[in-house]
């Protein structure tokens, strides 16, 4: 698959943690404007990745699909997204 083609998540809440249900990804930090360069991230056979800009942890969630969040409004969706 493609990085263009992987979800991408958002932490406009400013939560220490969001559950994910995919292991490769990538964070925007927040919404525009209040972003950092949306950067892709693998957490290979680890279950959690920290974002190296923003800190936020993602931990993998088997029980999530790949493009869904808790919090469910993490999940960035823009016209590039899918």
């Amino acid at each position: 698959m493609a990085r263009e083609n992987h979800a991408k998540f958002k932490n406009d809440q400013g939560v220490s943690e969001i559950r994910i249900g995919a292991k490769e990804f990538k964070c925007a930090g927040a919404s525009a404007p209040q972003d950092h360069p949306h950067v892709y991230l693998d957490m290979g056979k680890d279950d959690t990745i920290l974002c190296p800009y923003c800190a936020t942890l993602f931990r993998y969630d088997e029980r999530l699909g790949p493009r869904e969040a808790d919090p469910p409004d993490c999940v960035f969706v823009d016209a590039n997204s899918y």
